[in-house]
């Protein structure tokens, strides 16, 4: 039987268990991907009770080290590909509306063609809640089209957007009308479609822990949680859409250049 290290005396023993197991996963020890040994195995190899197992297993999966699939076992969770957010890709959009391309930031951050990129999307026409008037800069109850969009590379979910534009922008134009997305240039095109173009993009970050509805669309294994950008699109000072994008945080890297000259 191997040696248990105990790098933390008097440390809980499934914690012990835990700190070895996680070990061997960072070190590639035990592979993205692999099945981690048995509750029997580890029963027997750290000579402790199947509960202190579980315990542990529970552990590095909170941690989002590992994931369990019913009636196969428990994996050592393979590292999804991180892409890079920073704010060239909005000048990215700009590109492609001016020669045409076919694309968004979106396909430009996952490196993907257009044919491997879609979206499901919800339209409806709200009221402006406090918040949202706050960051449009209009009166509470403003009528806006909320636009809810799940984003897909290469047939995965990769993150989700409530995007609001103001309703009296927007009405009746193709804007409106989902069947038009995913539409080329995002955003970006569809304003200039309008005659507005856009000269500035904020975006506030923060994180959180995934709720169950953000964990089951983005497929967010347990322990890892969230980025949430807040954005607001300007046409010189007036703000003309205003979104909440999510992410998960082990699949992105937010990547800006501060300039104190």
């Amino acid at each position: 039987m191997a040696d248990v290290p105990t790098p933390h005396q008097g440390a809980a023993r499934y914690r012990q268990v835990a700190e070895e197991l996680r070990h061997r996963i960072l070190s590639g020890a035990i592979p993205p991907g692999s099945l981690l040994p048995s509750e029997a195995t580890l029963m027997a190899e750290f000579a402790v009770a199947r509960g202190t197992v579980r315990e542990a297993l529970s552990v590095l999966k909170s941690e989002g080290l590992t994931v369990s699939e019913k009636g196969r076992g428990t994996f050592a969770r393979s590292a999804p590909p991180v892409r890079r957010l920073a704010a060239d890709r909005y000048r990215a959009e700009l590109e492609q509306v001016r020669s045409g391309e076919l694309g968004t930031s979106f396909t430009v951050d996952q490196r993907i063609g257009w044919a491997e990129y879609h979206l499901d999307k919800t339209f409806n026409e709200v009221a402006a809640d406090e918040t949202r008037a706050d960051l449009f800069g209009v009166a509470l109850g403003t009528m806006l089209l909320e636009r809810r969009f799940v984003f897909y590379a290469k047939g995965l979910p990769q993150q989700s957007s409530v995007s609001c534009l103001l309703l009296e922008m927007v009405a009746g134009t193709p804007i409106a009308d989902p069947s038009n997305e995913p539409w080329p240039g995002g955003n970006t095109s569809q304003l200039y479609s309008l005659g507005h173009t856009i000269t500035a993009v904020r975006e506030q970050v923060r994180a959180r822990m995934p709720n169950s509805a953000e964990s089951e669309t983005l497929r967010v294994p347990g322990g890892v949680p969230v980025v949430i950008i807040t954005r607001q699109t300007y046409v010189e000072d007036r703000v003309v859409e205003v979104a909440e994008i999510t992410i998960p945080a082990d699949r992105v890297s937010l990547d800006y250049r501060i300039d104190l000259t």
